[in-house]
């Protein structure tokens, strides 16, 4: 009986996958859009497949697009802002975010990005990688790339 129930259940979980898999889920690209006399780069600001949000590393710039002066901290607010406007802009919010990536300039400023990052999530803290790097683009102290569910 028990066996019965196993191969039931595989031949189930096996028809599920297989109609799944049938249903083509296209890629939608966002482009990032450049502040006024700022270059374009190029990559996408998000990427949405399903129900999935993949974001772009953010960096603290500001309006302006210039990076925002006042070290670690100042930085990693400016760069958490941005990506939380990035998540409303394609549906989701940081609650719906369930990994991150973080590249800092000198791992020494681990403690105070962290004290910055652990004030914008509310329900729970995504998974998360962090690493020290030699730099990063535009002399940015730090720079977090997310992924997130769209609700």
């Amino acid at each position: 009986m028990g066996v019965s129930k196993t191969i039931k259940s595989a031949a189930l979980v096996a028809c599920t996958l297989a109609a799944a898999s049938a249903v083509a889920v296209e890629p939608e690209f966002f482009a990032r859009k450049a502040a006024p006399g700022q270059p374009s780069y190029p990559f996408s600001e998000a990427v949405r497949v399903g129900d999935m949000l993949y974001l772009s590393g953010e960096i603290g710039l500001g309006a302006d697009g210039k990076l925002v002066a006042g070290g670690i901290k100042a930085e990693a607010k400016q760069m958490m802002d941005n990506i939380g406007a990035n998540l409303a802009r394609h549906g989701s919010s940081f609650d719906g975010v369930v990994q991150c990536t973080v590249a800092l300039a000198d791992i020494a400023d681990w403690p105070a990005f962290n004290e910055v990052y652990r004030g914008y999530f509310s329900k729970h803290f995504p998974v998360r990688m962090a690493y020290a790097t030699r730099g990063l683009a535009l002399g940015a102290r730090v720079e977090v790339q997310c992924n997130a569910v769209v609700k």
